[in-house]
């Protein structure tokens, strides 16, 4: 399972991350209400966990634009606005599920796994960045396949070609990509993006599509003229 974990609070974000990955869910976090939609669209989560209080962009309008994108994701608010008003404007927006904060992780945990199981039951499709040139993002596994066949990527590279193939054409900036490329990596300089680029670069040359470097903008994916 991988869980989308939308949080400003450093230490919540240590704590639930530790928590769900002992207990074998994969964890991405973004703490910038901001970049949520792009880590979003790049993490393609079974569920996501969206706090309220965010910087750049407000919880509630980060599951709007969410919802209006179709990201279809089920998504529990964790948030200190617990009065039944908030609730009730969460649930309104798209919201699956609430928790107000303090709560207790077992009980998060369970409420996790039963959003991920209606959403099989369901038949609820996982959001997938489209196709180009050939290419094209798995929404259970995260793998990338060319014409049908798999890419042989190193993590780190499938990172950053999921997220230059959830906007092609479009920069992605340098630092955006480094916190999905090396996520939570304090000690990485993020000059050790070019190294992942320069490798993904080769491993696309038998495809039609060129990850470009833009100088002082970032990276983005276009056709090969």
């Amino acid at each position: 399972m991988k869980l989308l974990l939308i949080e400003d609070n450093p230490g919540m974000q240590a704590t639930l991350q530790r928590s769900f990955e002992r207990r074998g869910i994969t964890v991405t976090v973004c703490g910038d209400g901001a970049r949520a939609l792009d880590r979003w669209r790049a993490a393609l989560p079974d569920v996501v966990l969206l706090d309220l209080s965010l910087p750049g962009r407000d919880g509630l309008q980060v599951l709007a634009d969410a919802r209006a994108d179709g990201l279809a994701t089920p998504v529990i608010i964790l948030t200190a606005r617990g009065t039944v008003g908030d609730r009730i404007l969460g649930l309104n927006t798209g919201a699956d599920d609430y928790l107000p904060k303090p709560f207790d992780l077992d009980e998060l945990e369970a409420r996790v796994r039963a959003l991920a199981r209606r959403g099989v039951a369901n038949g609820s499709p996982v959001t997938e960045a489209p196709a180009f040139c050939g290419l094209r993002v798995d929404g259970e596994s995260g793998a990338v396949y060319h014409q049908g066949t798999p890419l042989e990527l190193a993590p780190r590279e499938a990172a950053l070609l999921r997220a230059v193939l959830a906007r092609p054409g479009q920069a992605v900036a340098k630092e955006r990509l480094f916190e999905l490329v090396f996520p939570g990596e304090a000690d990485v300089q993020t000059d050790a993006i070019e190294v992942v680029a320069y490798r993904l670069r080769k491993k696309l040359a038998a495809t039609a599509a060129r990850l470009v470097t833009l100088r002082g903008l970032g990276y983005l994916l276009k056709a090969d003229a």
